[in-house]
């Protein structure tokens, strides 16, 4: 984002605060542009000329609460810390900010102009601290370099937004160990 005159910016993080609260009270449903301009103080005519859609001001003010909500593990053990934060990203789904995610994916399909939001203030984010884990187990000798982060974040993290968009099977601690350890089996050199 370009820096916005003060007044601009202050209406900016306004609509992008009322839009957070919005999204905890009630998920997407909530985060109307009514609802927003009413809790923000900011009119609707100046949340469209920040946003093209509320489900991209919605995107946004979610990619930013959640940017720093699962937190990289860092045991030592690359191995492991990649099996941890598929447990983390398991029960972030499994949670109420796992319906907003469903909700704000599932509103990107039908909106494309929110969908460079939730990829620039969500999932981009997301997915360059996994790059960084699967660097380690390159670093460490144990994963091969020609197998890319995107190709093992897609794998390892995949079925687990599948399965909270489906309901198909549970997001359990069990479960996400099943799917890291069925991944990696592919994924990594073997011994």
């Amino acid at each position: 984002m370009s820096a916005l005159p003060p007044r601009s910016a202050r209406a900016h993080a306004c609509a992008l605060e009322a839009a957070r609260a919005l999204l905890a009270e009630g998920g997407l449903p909530a985060a109307t542009v009514d609802a927003i301009s009413a809790r923000s103080g900011v009119s609707k005519a100046t949340l469209y000329k920040h946003w093209p859609s509320r489900t991209a001001l919605a995107a946004e003010a979610f990619g930013r609460e959640m940017a720093d909500a699962i937190p990289l593990p860092d045991t030592g053990d690359p191995r492991a810390d990649l099996e941890e934060q598929v447990r983390r990203v398991s029960a972030f789904y499994a949670g109420p900010t796992g319906e907003v995610f469903a909700q704000l994916l599932a509103a990107c399909v039908t909106d494309p102009l929110a969908a460079p939001f939730f990829r620039k203030f969500f999932l981009d984010g997301r997915r360059a601290a996994i790059s960084v884990l699967w660097q380690h187990l390159v670093d460490a000798g144990q994963a091969s370099p020609s197998v890319t982060a995107e190709t093992a974040t897609d794998l390892l993290f995949g079925p687990l937004i599948f399965r909270r968009l489906t309901g198909h099977a549970p997001l359990t601690v069990s479960e996400a160990d099943a799917i890291s350890s069925a991944a990696l089996r592919g994924l990594l050199k073997r011994e």
